[in-house]
């Protein structure tokens, strides 16, 4: 496949890129920064601001499919995500490819409460909550867009997998607790989505934990 990763020199992008690759997957990846990212030669780097739906429509031209992996950092009101998809969303439907996986979290839609105590009751209320308010915009966003869409919600991010079992939920209950996922473990099942056309239209929270 043809794949555009946006943030592709990102945490998660990064992996998203290295598996892309093993798996013969042609990858043009986007950054806003012009230094150097160390990704491979055979990577087509595209330095482009992700809320220009111009750029956007000329680094998503040719591509089977798009791969949401942009990060952003701030403490107050926040509107980088919104703001980009809807860039990006413009461009999809002028003239894109029409399948979107976007990466969002755990705290997004229905799994706000369920990543675990240390997340819920420190990380999300005072680092990631409007982080998480403008996820939501986001993903309403993309509902309504008449793109091919699959949202990914991966679980709090750590080094590791963890011990518990790992789950893949499309319907949260009361009682789940998803504590722990990887960057390659989100990679993976980003690419998995691109490749089979799993979890259309559907939003996904997975990580390890316990599903109740």
């Amino acid at each position: 496949m043809k794949l555009l990763v946006l943030g592709g020199t990102g945490r998660v992008g990064r992996e998203i890129v290295a598996q892309a690759l093993t798996r013969g997957h042609g990858i043009t990846a986007q950054s806003r920064s012009t230094s150097p990212h160390g990704l491979p030669p055979s990577v087509t780097m595209v330095q482009a601001d992700p809320s220009d739906p111009a750029a956007l429509a000329g680094a998503s031209a040719g591509q089977d499919a798009v791969i949401y992996a942009l990060g952003f950092r701030a403490r107050g009101e926040v509107s980088f995500f919104s703001a980009t998809t809807k860039a990006l969303i413009a461009a999809m439907q002028a003239s894109g490819p029409q399948r979107l996986i976007a990466i969002t979290g755990v705290g997004a839609g229905d799994t706000k409460g369920h990543g675990g105590f240390f997340y819920d009751f420190l990380i999300y209320p005072l680092f990631t909550k409007n982080l998480y308010a403008d996820k939501d915009r986001q993903e309403a966003l993309i509902r309504a867009s008449r793109l091919d869409w699959t949202i990914l919600r991966p679980a709090p991010f750590t080094s590791r997998p963890g011990n518990e079992p790992f789950h893949t939920l499309t319907a949260i209950a009361p009682g789940t607790r998803l504590s722990s996922v990887t960057p390659a473990e989100v990679a993976s099942l980003a690419l998995d989505c691109a490749e089979q056309g799993l979890h259309r239209h559907e939003a996904v929270f997975f990580g390890h934990g316990v599903a109740a």
